[in-house]
């Protein structure tokens, strides 16, 4: 029997409703705010995600590749096509850091969200 199970994968940013409609153009759902507390945001996706985004106060982005500022959590998000993905996802304001997949056989391309988190775009042939 398990100890615990899943709860919500926590992101710390500046603007919590800014980086929840990001993630809902990009992985679906509609941002929760609740009105007494704007420094934590809920986003549940169509297939059961459940992400939060909560305002830290000098909040420093993570920088991808870096041992002093690791990206210390990443998600990897499946597509089917990634070509298409990746141009809707840049066009929702993510920024790309490395994108050659040397032709498709690495399978995945990275990116990061306005706040500065890194993700993946996997390819789903690749997705276990």
């Amino acid at each position: 029997m398990p100890i615990a199970r899943k709860g919500w994968v926590v992101l710390d940013c500046p603007d919590p409703l800014a980086l929840a409609r990001f993630y809902a153009g990009l992985l679906g759902g509609e941002p929760k705010v609740e009105e007494s507390n704007d420094r934590w945001v809920e986003l549940t996706t169509e297939d059961g995600w459940r992400l939060a985004f909560q305002r830290a106060e000098g909040f420093q982005p993570p920088q991808w590749p870096s041992a002093e500022r690791s990206q210390q959590i990443h998600l990897d998000l499946y597509v089917d096509a990634v070509e298409e993905a990746e141009r809707q996802t840049l066009a929702l304001g993510a920024k790309a850091l490395d994108t050659d997949d040397e032709g498709g056989k690495r399978g995945f391309r990275v990116y990061a969200d306005p706040a500065g988190h890194p993700f993946c775009l996997v390819q789903g042939s690749f997705a276990t």
